[in-house]
């Protein structure tokens, strides 16, 4: 299916994944002009893309950048039990399967790629990255899920006996916690959206789906130092769904030269939907303008880092060496 937005193009596709699972896949891709850098967005927890990720899409297409997205297994439009994560390395196998399908057409092979995550995303993301280290040239985190708030895991003794649990029962749906929407969505307007969107999981976390989150925010935060490529975290300091103290720490411990963080005080956790309409612009403004520094650079970082290591008069592969090494910027506001 295609449509068009402006001078937005968006198209939709499934694609089969290992596991002989349906995966729904889309685009959007600025129609009139050689896109900046390609951008693969990785959604939360219980959303989708065609929808939940639509204004996502269509902002930074509008930028001028290629947007690409994939309902996770279980998510959205793609088969699977509904709300059920089996094996959440296979969740970001089937994302790196797909995105990096993409960055070798081509078409595509110089172009700079950046990975986006929100929430549950923001952990994707950053797994992706430990899978291939100097693979990708940067990250956007939107109040990435680095540790699950403590108001929201149920007490230890609970999490101990749902662990057990989940090898008997992992598909049921019993986990304790409070509505996510209610706490994540400050419009109003925005949470009845969400709420009627067929795409959008709800009720209670699946026991093993709980389980593959908790397991993964605690790998996460133990190892943040791992974390080496350029990035900017933006979150609300009134997030009651992932820690922006984690993302801070985030922020302070990660080995990366290049890095942002960006708190906004009073926003929650939705920042680029859940918002009122002013909040969202000053997010996506910090965004957008993140990626063109970056993107001015041209080829992907992998791609020249290849080339001037076999011909040292690469255009300009000495001064992007530099800036590399030393790092573009480095910023806590």
């Amino acid at each position: 299916m295609a449509q068009t937005f402006g001078n937005i193009k968006y198209e939709e596709e499934f694609i089969l994944n290992s596991r002989g699972f349906k995966l729904f896949t889309c685009q959007w891709i600025p129609k009139n002009q050689e896109p900046k850098a390609l951008i693969f967005i990785c959604h939360g927890y219980a959303m989708e893309c065609s929808m939940s990720m639509k204004d996502t899409g269509i902002r930074l297409a509008k930028a001028g950048f290629a947007v690409h997205g994939i309902d996770y297994e279980g998510h959205g439009k793609s088969s699977g039990l509904h709300g059920y994560i089996p094996s959440f390395d296979d969740l970001v196998d089937d994302c790196s399967k797909h995105f990096t399908s993409i960055c070798e057409r081509k078409e595509n092979k110089r172009k700079q790629r950046f990975l986006l995550g929100e929430s549950m995303g923001g952990a994707v993301v950053l797994m992706l990255h430990r899978k291939m280290p100097n693979y990708w040239d940067g990250a956007v985190l939107v109040a990435p899920m680095c540790k699950i708030a403590d108001d929201l895991k149920p007490p230890a003794l609970v999490v101990n006996v749902l662990t057990l649990l989940c090898k008997v029962i992992p598909t049921w749906k019993i986990i304790p916690t409070q509505d996510i929407t209610d706490i994540a969505i400050k419009e109003p307007e925005r949470r009845e959206e969400v709420r009627s969107n067929p795409y959008c999981y709800k009720g209670k976390p699946r026991l093993k789906t709980g389980n593959e989150m908790l397991k993964v925010s605690l790998d996460i935060e133990k190892n943040l130092q791992q974390v080496s490529m350029p990035f900017i975290i933006v979150h609300g300091g009134d997030d009651k769904v992932t820690d922006p103290s984690i993302s801070k720490l985030l922020f302070e411990s990660a080995s990366s030269t290049d890095k942002s963080f960006k708190l906004y005080p009073g926003m929650w956790h939705a920042l680029t939907s859940g918002e009122p309409i002013e909040n969202i612009n000053i997010v996506f403004s910090d965004i957008v303008n993140w990626l063109e520094e970056r993107s001015a650079f041209g080829n992907s970082r992998l791609e020249w880092e290849q080339k001037s290591e076999y011909d040292p008069h690469f255009p300009v592969a000495q001064e992007k060496k530099m800036i590399l090494k030393a790092g573009l910027t480095s910023g806590y506001l």
